[in-house]
């Protein structure tokens, strides 16, 4: 996992260096089709960090089914106490 994580920085690190060059870009004058890009680059920023953020979530606590089978146990027993 902590290689797919290495994967997500190494494209995160790219797509942040394609935007600042577009808003460099953009600094020269309003281009639609430059902001067009930059947004589009924003929502693949959004989702790369979103896709890490899952990825060091399920490091830290597990897949997502092991985590409700130990709510549901936990449950269950402070319901039986």
């Amino acid at each position: 996992m902590n290689n797919i994580i290495a994967t997500i920085h190494e494209e995160i690190d790219e797509v942040s260096e394609r935007r600042a060059e577009l808003w460099h870009r953009l600094s020269d004058g309003r281009d639609p089709e430059l902001v067009k890009q930059i947004k589009a680059l924003d929502d693949k920023l959004d989702e790369l960090w979103n896709e890490h953020r899952a990825i060091r979530a399920r490091i830290r606590f597990g897949e997502r089914e092991q985590i409700v089978k130990r709510a549901r146990a936990e449950e269950r027993l402070e319901r039986a106490a």
